[in-house]
């Protein structure tokens, strides 16, 4: 189907007035006069010195009218400017003063008072004109007979001949007189440009236009230029914010501020320039689909867009569930947002249900939890809102998507209900606080423990149960076997739906390598795996130490048939091969959460013993690290690298004896999207050379 927004009388904008000017011969300006009155024209320019307004000494000229007229001047038939004709409207404004001694005695004053009433009338008209990269002023001098002076009457106009501008430039004229006796005229003209000529064929900045024609295609669009074989001309498509680039006309490359500029290859010719999709609401949205939010740090982001857009952007709260994104708003506001532009929310911690939400014309365009990649996955905590009054009062209000439930309340609602508790949390320090201000804070606290009791609860009616069960079926023995198989296929089977346990170890080698870890780890949460990673659990890591928080999930973690997944890259390859050689770990040579050189004390003796196969997997990322790379002993187990051989790898995720899945590949695809954006942003940052390469054994060798 083709493209009808696309089309020649849209690309080239609205058709304006076709104008047929007077044509004026010979490169001199002129001035003429209405009948009655003589003009003449300096010969020179003058300065643009208006001065200060003046009393008047008695009549005096002044204008009162701007007219402006377009016109043609031409050295010959095909080349002409265009040049702007203006007329100035005069008037007598004014009188004479009376005599005191006509006012004493009412007689006639004597006969030299009378001449100057009956003398004509002279004045020096300036006219401005400022058109942008030229400005220029000329003077005019008129005289008008005693017969035509009438106090408060129009005496007739002046011409001049004329003002060259260029096409589609606006102009500014003044005139006043000089000196000055009243504030002076003002008039701004826009001058048409060649679309709006019927005779543009004598102008030769404009023969480029009528080479230009747009059609449409289906989906492609052609851009046909009817140039003759002696006739040189220049073409550039440009982005109107950043100069011009040469681009493919496609479709779906149309955004508001793509431009066409078209103009012919001589001396000071004027360009053609067109944008055609400023107001398009396919190229709007173009726009906001290739527009992206980044994160730069915690405080820290920018909005990606390709051009200039209006829009402002607020914090919003998004609980599990599915439920809308709540703004902010009070007690935050919404910002400005400028496209590229670094912008700062103050916020003291980051929270995985933090996100951003940017607004244009009121209308939700972009929306992106910023913090997931680094943090994890959605939690299920509340968010408080502390409001602070004067003298030390202040309210506690907990965010539902029904509104702010007052805290504490008799409510029906969640929060309500753990209010108590939630307060408790708030005053022991165990609610996280995300930002403070003068006139209230911002608090997420975790709601899990409280969750665990309800389960508690349920598996103790559920132990009760199966002890009655169990009673009844000592009474009939010959069905004890069948009841004890369905049993346990309902434990194995419940035990899949849950998900295997997966403790995810690595090596912090810098922030970059953590985001993208954190990317992998929330892309494994969407399949039926419990990946527990120590970016999602830094509270406990600060609380027991990196070697009791290792040893506590490795325990844990096998104990439940999980798995272990050591991810390699060129710091954790340099660590283990460190420990190998001195058979001891520094702990002062990294941070205080780095859990992979503290799980170095007990995964060796695992690899060593041979009980590693079957609860170990290891895995690198494609041009960070060649599974060459990695020490001999770690060998022992698989080794994939990542995305290439992501489908084998989530099969050695997969429970022992579980049947291999055939929506595997599926799995795959699905985990390797979610992970390409990270994997762009850490081997390609903008302006930045790739981080991780070369650095360490093997860096660089990518398969």
């Amino acid at each position: 189907m083709p493209v009808p927004w696309f089309l020649l009388s849209l690309a080239l904008g609205r058709s304006p007035v076709v104008l047929s000017l007077e044509r004026l011969v010979g490169p001199q300006d002129a001035t003429h006069c209405s009948p009655g009155l003589s003009c003449h024209l300096w010969d020179s320019d003058i300065l643009c010195l208006p001065g200060d307004i003046v009393p008047a000494p008695g009549p005096v000229l002044a204008p009162t009218h701007l007219q402006t007229e377009l016109v043609l001047r031409c050295q010959k038939e095909t080349d002409c400017d265009l040049c702007l004709r203006v007329a100035v409207h005069l008037a007598v404004h004014g009188h004479w003063e009376e005599p005191e001694d006509e006012e004493k005695f009412g007689g006639a004053a004597d006969s030299g008072v009378e001449e100057p009433r009956n003398a004509s009338l002279q004045a020096q008209v300036v006219l401005s004109f400022q058109a942008y990269p030229t400005a220029r002023c000329v003077l005019l001098e008129v005289q008008v007979p005693a017969a035509l002076v009438q106090f408060g009457q129009s005496v007739g106009s002046v011409v001049y001949d004329c003002f060259e501008a260029a096409l589609g430039s606006e102009v500014r004229i003044w005139s006043y007189t000089q000196p000055r006796y009243e504030k002076e005229l003002n008039h701004t003209q826009q001058l048409p440009d060649c679309r709006g000529l019927e005779v543009r064929n004598s102008i030769p900045s404009c023969w480029a236009l009528p080479w230009l024609n747009v059609s449409a295609d289906g989906d492609n669009v052609h851009l046909v230029l009817n140039v003759s074989e002696e006739q040189h001309f220049g073409l550039s498509l440009y982005w109107n914010q950043t100069g011009p680039q040469i681009i493919t006309l496609n479709h779906t490359d149309l955004v508001p501020c793509l431009c066409i500029q078209v103009w012919p290859l001589e001396p000071d010719s004027v360009r053609t320039n067109i944008c055609p999709f400023r107001e398009d609401p396919r190229a709007h949205r173009n726009l906001w689909q290739a527009a992206r939010l980044r994160l730069l740090t915690l405080q820290s982001w920018l909005l990606d867009a390709p051009c200039w857009l209006p829009a402002e952007a607020a914090l919003c709260w998004r609980a599990p569930g599915g439920d809308p994104c709540q703004p902010l708003v009070p007690p935050l506001s919404w910002e400005n947002v400028t496209v590229d532009k670094v912008l700062e929310f103050p916020l003291l911690k980051g929270h995985p249900n933090l996100c951003v939400q940017v607004n244009s014309s009121e209308k939700l365009q972009l929306q992106e939890c910023l913090w997931a990649d680094s943090l994890g996955p959605l939690k299920d905590d509340v968010l408080l809102l502390e409001t602070r009054g004067p003298q030390d009062n202040r309210s506690l209000c907990a965010l539902e998507p029904s509104g702010c439930t007052s805290l504490p309340s008799k409510a029906s609602t969640r929060a309500a209900r753990l209010g108590e508790y939630l307060l408790q949390d708030l005053q022991s320090g165990q609610c996280l606080q995300l930002w403070d201000d003068d006139l209230g804070a911002l608090w997420a606290c975790p709601t899990d423990k409280y969750i665990h009791k309800r389960w508690a609860l349920v598996w103790l009616a559920c132990l009760l149960f199966a002890a009655a069960l169990s009673l009844i079926l000592l009474l009939k023995k010959d069905h004890a076997k069948g009841w004890l198989r369905l049993l346990k296929q309902d434990v194995r089977s419940g035990a899949a739906a849950r998900g295997r346990a997966a403790l995810l170890l690595y090596s912090a080698d810098d922030s970059g390598f953590e985001r993208l870890v954190g990317a992998l780890a929330s892309a494994l949460c969407q399949l039926p795996l419990r990946v527990a990673v120590d970016l999602w659990s830094r509270r406990e890591l600060s609380a027991q130490g990196p070697v009791a928080w290792f040893h506590a999930q490795r325990r844990q973690t096998l104990q439940e048939g999980g798995v272990v997944v050591l991810l390699f890259s060129p710091g954790a390859v340099a660590l283990c091969s460190e420990w190998l050689q001195d058979g001891v770990s520094g702990p002062g040579a990294h941070g205080p959460h780095d859990a992979f050189r503290a799980s170095l004390s007990c995964v060796l003796p695992d690899f060593l013993q041979g009980r590693a196969p079957g609860s170990y997997v290891g895995a690198c990322f494609d041009r960070l690290l060649h599974p060459d790379a990695v020490p001999a002993l770690f060998r022992t187990v698989p080794v994939f690298t990542l995305p290439s051989q992501l489908p084998d790898f989530l099969g050695a995720l997969q429970q022992p004896r579980a049947p291999r899945s055939g929506r595997l590949q599926e799995r795959a695809e699905q985990v390797s999207r979610a992970l390409q954006p990270a994997l762009d942003s850490y081997f390609h940052p903008p302006g930045t050379p790739a981080p991780g390469r070369g650095v360490g054994p093997g860096a660089g060798d990518g398969t």
